[in-house]
């Protein structure tokens, strides 16, 4: 974080922070978050008459064009409202920008104090008794989040019954493959093989959509926030777990498939126990290898943003360095077979 002396940015936040809490706040110690490629965030602490200080984040999406696979922010906001509705760990929601805040798009939340860099995580001495503990909390809170009625979040849409909410998500992809003309063998085989092995869920959920390690804040105890609700959508609960057990999430513990932090095994239980849904592991895998197709192509859309969109961005560039890595895991992973 960096310290911001933005005065204008200042008091356009005082103001849309007194239209929502307090005609009477104050703005303090606002901070700019390093790091990230889609969006701004800022942190500072909106301070009440009464001395109360609400430490809050200002999260500012700036991802546009025509390839953004992301959520309007007003649809993030309402995921998250449902979410802290649900007991999920989330940040509670305070208020969502209008236009006339000059803030652009974006949302204001409760800012959490946490670490989230996923090599600390993972590799840190104090998180030591955290890493015990993710797996089975992880479980946990996926499964409260599964448990939320998916008409509670019907403005997402809802796939067609069998085997559709598999075959929406991998024609998502067929299309935005095409649309990059770019050759990709290893994707093209990918997408044949998801399309002949598509599951059929027993049910539909509310689903996060990036659940995975960079996208959790962790304290010494354990589990503090799940953030990044981008790219919810109705679908197959097992999708989401697939997503935390791919390759990619592991950062170097390849052994320990459950985020990096443990194995499947207290992951599904804890899991299963919150939620009431089966396992499904044949289902679980298929979404495993859905998840190095779609993080391929998210990292070719990235470099491509870099190229061709105007979004000059270090991050953005080295990601195209990835997507031979994701192609790899791709066809190790169809080589393997389940685990």
């Amino acid at each position: 974080m960096r310290i911001s002396d933005d005065t204008a940015l200042i008091e356009q936040l005082r103001a849309a922070t007194a239209k929502h809490l307090h005609p009477d706040v104050r703005v303090e110690g606002l901070n700019v978050a390093l790091g990230g490629g889609s969006n701004n965030t800022y942190a500072y602490d909106a301070v009440l008459p009464d001395g109360e200080r609400l430490p809050l984040i200002l999260r500012q999406e700036t991802f546009a064009g025509r390839h953004n696979i992301f959520l309007p922010p007003e649809v993030q906001y309402r995921c998250v409202q449902v979410a802290h509705a649900g007991g999920v760990l989330v940040p509670k929601p305070y208020f969502l920008l209008d236009p006339v805040d000059g803030l652009g798009a974006g949302f204001v939340m409760a800012r959490i104090e946490g670490e989230g860099l996923p090599r600390k995580l993972l590799r840190d001495a104090p998180f030591a008794t955290a890493r015990e503990r993710l797996p089975t909390q992880l479980g946990e809170v996926l499964g409260t989040l599964h448990r939320i009625d998916p008409a509670q979040v019907d403005f997402l849409g809802t796939p067609p019954p069998g085997e559709g909410a598999a075959r929406r998500e991998i024609a998502m992809q067929r299309r935005r493959l095409d649309d990059y003309g770019e050759p990709h063998p290893a994707m093209e085989l990918g997408l044949r093989w998801l399309e002949d092995h598509a599951p059929t869920p027993r049910r539909l959920a509310f689903l996060h959509g990036d659940f995975r390690n960079g996208n959790f804040l962790v304290g010494p105890e354990g589990l503090r926030a799940v953030l990044d609700w981008e790219l919810c959508h109705i679908g197959d609960p097992m999708e989401d777990l697939g997503w935390l057990c791919m390759k990619a999430w592991r950062f170097g513990r390849l052994d320990q498939p459950a985020g990096g932090f443990g194995p499947r095994e207290p992951f599904y239980e804890a899991y299963e126990r919150t939620s009431g849904i089966p396992v499904d592991t044949q289902a679980v895998y298929f979404w495993e290898v859905y998840a190095a197709l779609k993080w391929g192509l998210i990292n070719v859309l990235q470099a491509y943003y870099h190229l061709f969109e105007g979004r000059e961005s270090p991050v953005f560039a080295a990601c195209g360095r990835n997507v031979c890595q994701m192609e790899y895991d791709l066809l190790q992973l169809l080589d393997a077979g389940p685990p």
